[in-house]
C-alpha cells in the first residue's frame, strides 16, 4: 500500500518519502498469493450479496491489473507474473454443487462471466483435479501475480522517480500532531515534518503512537502458505475449496494456502498450519502429492472488524489511510492508491 500510493502520488507531481522500517514488501506483501481473484473473493466472503455497490470495485481493481502491468514492465523492465489464469471453485458433493449454480447464477446476473461445470468440463479445463470433484464454478477472468516480483518493480520504479524516496531501516516512532492536525511524524533520528501523512502499516497501524482512538482498529489475522514445484509444471488454473486453494504459477511453483488464525503477532509455521494446507491442497489436485516442498512461511492480514478497508481521508486533518485490505490488498493496491492519491492532491 506504502509504495503504490507513493507511486500513484509522484506520478501526480507530489514529493513523496516511504519510510519503511525492514525493507519494503518484507512483511505480509510479498508473503501474499497474488490472486487478482474479484469474483472468487465475491463468492467466498459473501461480499455484494447485502451491498450490490460492493461488486464494482473488486472487478475495476482486477481489470485495472492488465494496464499496470504494462506500465511496471516498461518502467522496471521486470515481470510481475501476471497471468490471467482463472479460477476453479471445486465442490466434492451434491450440496455444494448446489451452491455453486446459486453463485454462478448471481454473478452472471450481475454482467460477470461464471460457468457451472459438470466434472467433465471442470477436468477439462483442469485435467488435474481429483477425480472425486463433481463440480466446478469457473471464474475465466480472474488473474495472479507474483507479490515478490510486484514488490521488486514497485521499488525501483519509486527509486528511479526524481520525486520520490525509500528510506529503509526507518521506524516511525509516533505522529506529529499540532492544533489537531497530522503534520509529519517522529522517527529515531529527527522529526519529518510533511503536507500528508498515510498510514500504510497494515496490521501494525494501530500500535503507532498518535493514530486517533477513533481510528477503527487493525488486527492480524495469521496466514501460513507453503510452496511445492512440481517437475515438469502440470497445474494450469488456480482451484479453491472450502478449506484452501492452489495458486500455480505457470513454472512449477505452487503455492498452497491458507490458513486463517487470531494468533496476535506470532509468525510460527505450524506442523497442524501445513497439515491442514497440503490437506486441502491434496484433495483438490492429487498430483501435488510428488511435488517437492520448497518453503512454508506465515504473515498478516490486516483485518478490521466488521468492515472493509481504511482508504482515503481520515477524521485527522493531514492523515490519510491506506491499511485494512485484509485478504484483497494485493488486488486492490493500486485502486486504493489511486483513491488515497486523489485525496492528498485534491
Amino acid at each position: 500500500m506504502g509504495c503504490s500510493t507513493a507511486l500513484a502520488l509522484s506520478e501526480r507531481g507530489v514529493d513523496v518519502t516511504v519510510l519503511e522500517r525492514a525493507v519494503p514488501g518484507a512483511e505480509a506483501s510479498s508473503a501474499a498469493a497474488g490472486i487478482l481473484g474479484a469474483q472468487i473473493e465475491l463468492a467466498e466472503a459473501g461480499h455484494g450479496k447485502d451491498r450490490p455497490e460492493d461488486v464494482a470495485p473488486f472487478v475495476q481493481a482486477r481489470e485495472g491489473w492488465r494496464n499496470w502491468e504494462r506500465v511496471l514492465r516498461d518502467a522496471t523492465g521486470i515481470d510481475i507474473g501476471y497471468r490471467v489464469s482463472g479460477v476453479l471453485r471445486v465442490a466434492h458433493s451434491h450440496e455444494g454443487h448446489a451452491m455453486l449454480a446459486r453463485e454462478v447464477e448471481w454473478q452472471r446476473t450481475r454482467g460477470l462471466r461464471a460457468d457451472l461445470l459438470d466434472a467433465k468440463a471442470a477436468h477439462a479445463v483442469e485435467p488435474e483435479l481429483a477425480p472425486e470433484i463433481v463440480a466446478a464454478a469457473h471464474f475465466p477472468d480472474d488473474a495472479q501475480v507474483d507479490p515478490p516480483a510486484l514488490l521488486r518493480a514497485l521499488t525501483i520504479a519509486l527509486t528511479r522517480s526524481a520525486r520520490s524516496t525509500v528510506r529503509a531501516g526507518a521506524t516511525v516512532r509516533g505522529l506529529i500532531v499540532e492544533r489537531d492536525r497530522c503534520v509529519g511524524v517522529h522517527l529515531d533520528e529527527a522529526d519529518l515534518r510533511v503536507d500528508a501523512t498515510v498510514l500504510a502499516a497494515g496490521s501494525w497501524s494501530s500500535l503507532i503512537p498518535g493514530v486517533p482512538s477513533a481510528l477503527p482498529i487493525v488486527r492480524p489475522v495469521r496466514g501460513q502458505l507453503v510452496l511445492l514445484e512440481e517437475r515438469p509444471p502440470r497445474v494450469r488454473s488456480i482451484v479453491f475449496g472450502a478449506g484452501g486453494y492452489v495458486v500455480p504459477r505457470g513454472d512449477g511453483r505452487v503455492v498452497c494456502g491458507s490458513t486463517t488464525e487470531h494468533a496476535g503477532f506470532r509468525k510460527e509455521v505450524t506442523a497442524a498450519g501445513v497439515h491442514g494446507i497440503l490437506k486441502h491442497a491434496l484433495s483438490y489436485v492429487p498430483s501435488l502429492g510428488a511435488a517437492q516442498v520448497t518453503r512454508m512461511w506465515s504473515n498478516f492480514r490486516p483485518y478490521v472488524e466488521g468492515q472493509g478497508a481504511l482508504v482515503g481521508k481520515s477524521a485527522l486533518p493531514g492523515l490519510y489511510l491506506a491499511t485494512g485490505h485484509y485478504r484483497n490488498g494485493i488486488l486492490l493496491s493500486k485502486a486504493s492508491a489511486d483513491r488515497v492519491a486523489d485525496a492528498i492532491v485534491t
